[in-house]
């Protein structure tokens, strides 16, 4: 009986507050936004609606181009085995882990994307330059960051693969060859990277198996005990200073 008529009063207060609600949503300036789709007049109209799905293709993939152009890839991969080799679970959780491999990919980016902001999207903003030569020229920085990081061994790979001429310079190198190539450039060097990580990590686990072995505990797991060592380890020589400092530096 209460909850109907706590059902009817509300009723009831929405019934007489409804007009009042109207006539102040009158009174407030609201700008109203309407979105159609018109047929176009001109060829500007379609030239312009051409360029306005292009922003918006790219915009959608920022993430994939975030994550395979830059050095996000081989971060967060150490990130991750770091973690593994610690034996902590989910401590740092993903979110923390994530967050640091993109504030350490914006620091080791940070020179190409001056020079993007420099010689493409401050010109474009400024309408000193159309969108496709903001495109080309946005794509050269990018090009020579992972010209730089990427292996001739992969790079060959995939001009074999696509059945392309034998490039001479890097500039007859297609972007969508380039791209792969460094991608598994850089999956290589992270697990490089993460297997030297392992290294100490799994002498600890060892020593520690090896210990409760000799002693009669087969029933105690030695992650359970090596997990403080590895902790104190980590602690004792600086982890973090000495992990960041090794990805910055492989750049």
């Amino acid at each position: 009986m209460k909850r109907k008529l706590a059902w009817v009063m509300g009723l009831g207060s929405a019934f007489f507050l409804a007009p009042g609600m109207g006539s102040m949503a009158a009174d407030i300036p609201f700008p109203a936004i309407h979105i159609g789709v018109d047929q176009a007049k001109n060829p500007q109209d379609v030239a312009m609606s051409l360029q306005i799905i292009l922003v918006l293709t790219v915009l959608s993939l920022a993430p994939a181009i975030l994550i395979m152009t830059t050095s996000f890839t081989r971060i967060v991969i150490i990130l991750a085995f770091l973690r593994q080799g610690l034996g902590t679970q989910q401590v740092p959780p993903n979110q923390v882990l994530i967050g640091l491999a993109l504030f350490l990919t914006f620091f080791t980016m940070q020179p190409t994307f001056e020079r993007i902001d420099k010689e493409a999207l401050t010109p474009y903003l400024a309408g000193k330059m159309g969108t496709a030569e903001a495109f080309q020229k946005a794509e050269e920085p990018m090009r020579q960051f992972m010209f730089k990081q990427v292996r001739e061994k992969d790079l060959a790979l995939f001009v074999a693969l696509s059945h392309s001429t034998r490039p001479r310079t890097p500039a007859d190198i297609s972007t969508w060859v380039l791209i792969p190539a460094f991608v598994i450039g850089e999956l290589k060097k992270s697990f490089e990277m993460g297997f030297i990580i392992f290294i100490p990590f799994l002498i600890i686990d060892m020593v520690v198996a090896s210990v409760l072995m000799s002693m009669g505990m087969l029933m105690l797991p030695p992650v359970l005990i090596s997990l403080p060592f590895k902790i104190l380890l980590f602690i004792m020589v600086d982890g973090w200073n000495l992990i960041v400092r090794s990805i910055a530096l492989s750049f």
